[in-house]
């Protein structure tokens, strides 16, 4: 049977093709045509784009992860200001992305997207580079001396520019991946739920890269030299992007309406005609509405189906797929609320917890000084470690005792996380006491840059707790996004997946200043954000947050309990 496929965005024109058994339906080829099965998409593209990651990932942390000691260090910042800038920058960075996802939707497409964004970003890594260069070659470049003006608007124009990039490349990249699989086909559906954990492990790999080996470049030979090889990676990582460009599936849409449109006119109308009564709204379309779902949510945004005058037809009026595509975006807010807990307690890994590290013995063999920023690995090295035991041995072992294909449901894997991040800080706020007890027994209270003699490698049980919650709940976030919000906003829902960390960068940074506000200094005691952090008290903070977790834990365990999945996974 014939049929018109209308492309948008990257596949612009109209094709007619013939619907056979070996087409994947809904998707076209780089050339806008249909595209076979087993000659497109699957592993095979999502390679390519999983490479991107890896390397856009090691360009990322390069930068973010020991941004709060160049901060301290050559641009001269107290610790408080510079744990509230490295936040303020990375809640930039994972908000952004909204708009990045909108542009794509909206507009460019997830490929063309990606390519620009690509290329911002090695401007914007070029411009870093060239602003430490500046800084080390000043003859004013010593910590007790501080930046021009110039210097820092030209520091954080580069550093902005960063979060911009990020914004059209992170939540398209992993969409367009995880388009390459047909959530219609029962083998590529398993392997699409795969894929976000393979995502997530190879993306490790190039985290760990980057703590490794960058921050110790940074540190040791040169800021400039540090900040300039995540520029080339990412002029790599775009040439390997193209390289894949014929074998990748395009996603269309076919419904011609923008989406963000289409659903917001829906509560738009739902409250035009808030006044109305239910009994009005066409049996039909209501039975439509309700066909997935064993009970209906949000039954007010029915209203919106209503036309102006009753039930004649209106062209323009929401349809049942509308109103459901509504309904699908209130039903995960609260889940993305309470997930906010778990977003402030990630900031803390590099920052906090990398100033903590700073202060201990950093000595791993005789003469050799890891930096305290590659402690960070171990949350990675956790994720590398665990993701292949839980994608080859738990989830085969779930899978057969609960018959679902995941193993367990989206929201109990993120729920699981959220567990372990609330464990990570009650540990960090032990390990932090300890830390300030050893540091008064050896008479180091007052001496900020003396080193507490006990091993950074106590720091070790909070990141591994932290990367084991990050492999339940960032990748189940990842996955429940992308599932649940309507298929033509599939980059906004991994978009609303970074925000949530975008948030808790935000909240923390917040917190922060507030905490700094109302404990500085009075009668001789000092904030818990002291510069010397021999008198601080971070595990104040610490608990704090443990707080915060178990209190949005018991809020997120309530509110999953009546979510309802989409479709095929309610």
């Amino acid at each position: 049977m014939a049929t018109t496929i209308v492309v948008v965005g990257m596949e612009s024109e109209e094709v007619h093709t013939t619907m056979l058994d070996g087409v994947v339906r809904g998707s076209v080829g780089f050339n806008g045509l249909p595209v076979s099965r087993t000659k497109s998409g699957r592993w095979r593209s999502a390679s390519f784009i999983i490479g991107v990651e890896v390397a856009e990932r090691m360009a990322y942390y390069g930068i973010s992860s020991n941004l709060i000691n160049y901060m301290t260090g050559p641009l001269n910042q107290s610790t408080a200001a510079a744990a509230e800038n490295v936040n303020a920058w990375n809640g930039a960075a994972l908000l952004l992305p909204l708009l990045g996802a909108f542009v794509a939707d909206s507009f460019l497409g997830r490929y063309r997207t990606i390519v620009i964004a690509t290329l911002l970003y090695i401007l914007a890594l070029g411009l870093l580079t060239v602003s430490a260069a500046i800084r080390s070659s000043d003859s004013c470049s010593d910590a007790a001396c501080s930046p021009s003006l110039l210097e820092i608007i030209f520091f954080f124009f580069s550093l902005y520019l960063v979060s911009f990039a990020q914004a059209g490349h992170k939540p398209c990249l992993q969409a367009f991946g995880a388009d390459q699989f047909d959530g219609e086909d029962k083998e590529e559906c398993k392997a699409k739920s795969s894929f976000f954990n393979w995502w997530y492990f190879s993306m490790n790999g190039g985290i760990i890269v980057a703590l490794l080996f960058l921050t110790y470049i940074q540190e040791n030979l040169s800021w400039e030299l540090g900040f300039g090889i995540p520029c080339i990676t990412m002029c790599l990582a775009l040439l390997v992007f193209l390289l894949g460009s014929t074998t990748y599936r395009f996603r269309i849409n076919s419904d011609e309406r923008n989406p963000f449109v289409r659903i917001g006119l829906v509560f738009l109308r739902a409250v035009k005609n808030r006044k109305a009564s239910l009994n009005v709204v066409c049996a039909d379309e209501r039975a439509q509405q309700y066909q997935a779902y064993e009970d209906a949510q949000f039954e007010f945004l029915d209203k919106a189906l209503l036309t102006q005058d009753g039930l004649e037809e209106d062209k323009n009026a929401s349809s049942a797929g509308d109103v459901a595509d509504a309904r699908a975006i209130l039903r995960f807010i609260p889940i993305w609320c309470t997930c906010l807990g778990f977003g402030i307690v990630s900031a803390q890994d590099s920052t906090l917890f990398t100033k903590q590290g700073a202060t201990m013995d950093r000595h791993v063999i005789y003469g050799f000084e890891i930096p305290a920023a590659s402690l960070l690995a171990l949350d990675c090295l956790s994720v590398i470690a665990f993701v292949p035991i839980y994608d080859l041995v738990l989830v085969p072992i779930a899978r057969g005792l609960t018959k679902k294909p995941c193993g367990i449901t989206k929201l109990q894997r993120i729920g699981t996380g959220l567990l372990l991040s609330f464990l990570s800080m009650a540990c960090a706020a032990v390990v932090e006491r300890r830390r300030l007890a050893t540091a008064a027994k050896y008479g180091l209270v007052e001496k900020a840059d003396a080193t507490v003699p006990m091993s950074i490698w106590w720091l070790a049980p909070q990141y591994i707790l932290l990367g084991l919650g990050n492999v339940f709940t960032m990748v189940g976030l990842q996955e429940f996004f992308y599932d649940e919000v309507p298929s033509a906003l599939k980059s906004i829902g991994l978009a609303l997946y970074l925000s949530i960390f975008g948030i808790g960068c935000f909240l923390s940074s917040f917190l922060i200043s507030v905490i700094e506000r109302a404990t500085e200094s009075r009668d001789g005691r000092e904030s818990w954000f002291s510069n010397n952090l021999n008198r601080a008290h971070l595990d104040y903070f610490y608990l704090l947050l443990a707080a915060i977790s178990a209190v949005a834990f018991t809020a997120y365990a309530c509110f999953a309990r009546s979510y309802i999945y989409n479709g095929k996974d309610n």
